[in-house]
């Protein structure tokens, strides 16, 4: 049986919009064998300064990822899309072991295969301290909010 994940490329503005906030609700469940899942058996990624092969090494990369990023929150935004490509903002807020809160904000641009499963992602991001009281990111999206991140 042939793994699928729609909506499959070429992804129109709806399609990548349901590809992005499909992303977005799936990372934030923090749950590593969920969002590995979406990725093909060889996909390949940059994330930051690391190169993960394969849908094991995601899995394992995310699992160590969620352990140390505690009460994770991500916000996707669609950027760009064309055929089987998409490219997204994003801004996720977590709490490190120590009790500090960081920013993190990074670009990715993904390539899908033709069953819908993400073929390659690379991802730059970069980290800023912030304090509790200037979170803005909490839980899951609310649902019909689509507008954006703010990046103040």
């Amino acid at each position: 049986m042939t793994e699928e994940r729609p909506p499959f490329p070429p992804f129109d503005d709806t399609s990548a919009w349901k590809k992005v906030l499909g992303a977005e609700a799936a990372w934030n469940t923090r749950d590593p064998d969920r969002v590995a899942s979406a990725y093909s058996l060889d996909s390949q990624w940059r994330n930051r300064d690391l190169f993960v092969r394969g849908r094991q090494e995601i899995r394992d990369f995310l699992a160590q990822k969620w352990a140390r990023e505690l009460d994770y929150a991500l916000r996707k935004d669609l950027w760009a899309f064309s055929g089987n490509r998409i490219a997204v903002r994003f801004q996720y807020e977590s709490l490190d072991q120590s009790g500090q809160w960081w920013r993190s904000y990074g670009n990715e641009n993904w390539e899908f295969d033709e069953q819908g499963l993400m073929r390659r992602r690379e991802a730059s991001i970069n980290d800023v301290a912030i304090e509790e009281n200037a979170r803005r990111i909490f839980g899951i999206r609310p649902e019909g909010d689509h507008q954006g991140i703010p990046l103040r």
